[in-house]
């Protein structure tokens, strides 16, 4: 399964990215993705379960839209504080516990902090991650643990 996915994943990027679909051209493409397939299977052994997780595809679905409008949400309020004649930032340190089962489920909870605007992962541990809040509101909302729990369930798709 893993092998079919990453096939089908670099042979669509493939032909994102070059556009053509003269013969010669999509048989050099296919061997391509052919090959780098074989390299990273036989040579790197990194086609596992966390070198190309497509276990997390289904959930992907629902969690990419609710991150990329947690993004949105706190790219304005970063925008108004910018723009705030007096510059209201609070900038604090926080620990937030982590509930992920694996390394995935943290990296992908501690990225998801770091995309938000006003926000950066400085340390990830096996319980929980250091951040960087620009305010402390930005600090409680991570403390509400809705992030968590949502990073989470994008995980636990099995």
């Amino acid at each position: 399964m893993r092998h079919v996915s990453l096939i089908l994943a670099l042979a669509a990027f493939w032909l994102l990215l070059s556009g053509f679909f003269k013969p010669f051209l999509l048989l050099a493409g296919l061997g391509s993705v052919l090959a780098v397939t074989w390299f990273t299977d036989r040579r790197m052994k990194v086609l596992d379960f966390e070198g190309h997780p497509v276990h997390l595809s289904v959930n992907a679905l629902t969690y990419w839209p609710w991150l990329l409008w947690e993004i949105v949400k706190a790219g304005w309020d970063v925008t108004k504080i910018i723009l705030h004649p007096r510059l209201p930032i609070s900038p604090c340190m926080i620990r937030v516990p982590t509930s992920q089962a694996t390394d995935v489920g943290r990296v992908i909870y501690a990225n998801s902090i770091t995309l938000t605007p006003g926000t950066i992962s400085v340390e990830l541990e096996s319980g929980s991650i250091l951040v960087h809040a620009l305010t402390q509101a930005g600090a409680d909302g991570l403390a509400t643990g809705d992030m968590d729990r949502r990073s989470t369930a994008f995980e636990a798709a099995r």
